[in-house]
C-alpha cells in the first residue's frame, strides 16, 4: 500500500462509522466504475480502430478540414 493510500485511511478512520461507510462506499463506487471503463474501452478497439481507418480516409480524400482553437 502506497503511503499516500494509508494516510488517507489513517485519516478515514478518525471519522464517525457513518462517514467511515460513505467514503467506503464512495471509493468501492470508483473502483468499479474504473473497472467497468476498463472493460468498456477493452472491447471498443474494433470500433475505435474503425473510426480511426474512416477519419484517415475522409482525410485522404479532402473531406475535413483542419480546426484551429479559435473555431471551436
Amino acid at each position: 500500500m502506497t503511503a499516500l493510500l494509508e494516510k488517507a485511511f489513517s485519516e478515514t478512520k478518525r471519522l464517525p462509522e457513518a462517514e467511515q461507510n460513505r467514503v467506503a462506499e464512495w471509493l468501492l463506487l470508483e473502483l468499479e466504475d474504473e473497472k467497468r471503463w476498463d472493460e468498456q474501452f477493452a472491447n471498443s478497439m474494433d470500433i475505435l480502430e474503425q473510426l480511426v481507418a474512416e477519419a484517415q480516409l475522409e482525410s485522404r480524400q479532402g473531406r475535413t478540414k483542419l480546426l484551429t482553437p479559435d473555431q471551436l
